[in-house]
Formats: structure tokens, sequence, C-alpha cells
């Protein structure tokens, strides 16, 4: 029982020392941001982050967008083929019933 409580013990102090510690951001008592200049700072660091990250989801979704469209045309032009193909079978169906009640018996068998 000993050798499990250590191990425990153990497990728990490795797991409260890779936690993350508790970040400042915007936090009004932060001494670093007082002065107007370095609030400029953050704020223009944070627009910069911001855009950096705007630019990054509009190349991704960009991506995306030209994957699903490539996908989508494939997919059409699939459905066309078998559109085509089940028109044609349909018309040789017709021409062998309309052959078939024309008298033909070697087109009344399919």
């Amino acid at each position: 029982m000993p050798g499990k409580f250590s191990l425990m013990i153990s497990a728990l102090a490795m797991g409260v020392t890779v936690l993350p510690a508790a970040a400042l951001a915007d936090d009004p008592r932060d001494p670093s941001m007082r002065s107007a200049a370095a609030r400029a700072r953050d704020s223009a660091e944070t627009k910069r982050l911001n855009q950096g990250q705007l630019a990054y989801v509009r190349d991704r979704d960009g991506k995306i967008l030209g994957d699903h469209r490539r996908v989508q045309g494939e997919i059409d032009a699939a459905y066309e083929r078998a559109n085509a193909d089940y028109a044609r079978k349909m018309a040789a169906w017709r021409r062998a019933v309309a052959a078939c009640n024309a008298g033909d018996q070697a087109y009344c068998d399919n």
C-alpha cells in the first residue's frame, strides 16, 4: 500500500508542476501596462497577431473552398456521366419495347 500512495503523490506533484501559470493578460494591476506607450505597444502587438491569424484563416479557408469546389466538380461530372448512361440505356430499352410491340420477337425477351 505505501508504494501505491507514494506513486500517487509523485504523479500529483508532477501534474502540478506542469500546469501552466495563470497569465496576466489584460490585468489592470499589471505594472508593465501602466504607461500609455506600453499599452500602445501591447495594442499594436495584439493587432499584429490578430491580423496574422486572420490571414492564416483566410488562406486555410480558401484552400478548403478550392478543394470543395474541385470535389464538387468531380461529383457533378460523375453525376452527368451516370445520367447520360441511364438515358442511353432507357432509349435502348424503349427501342426494344417498340420493336417487340411491332412484332419483332427477338426484342420481347429483354
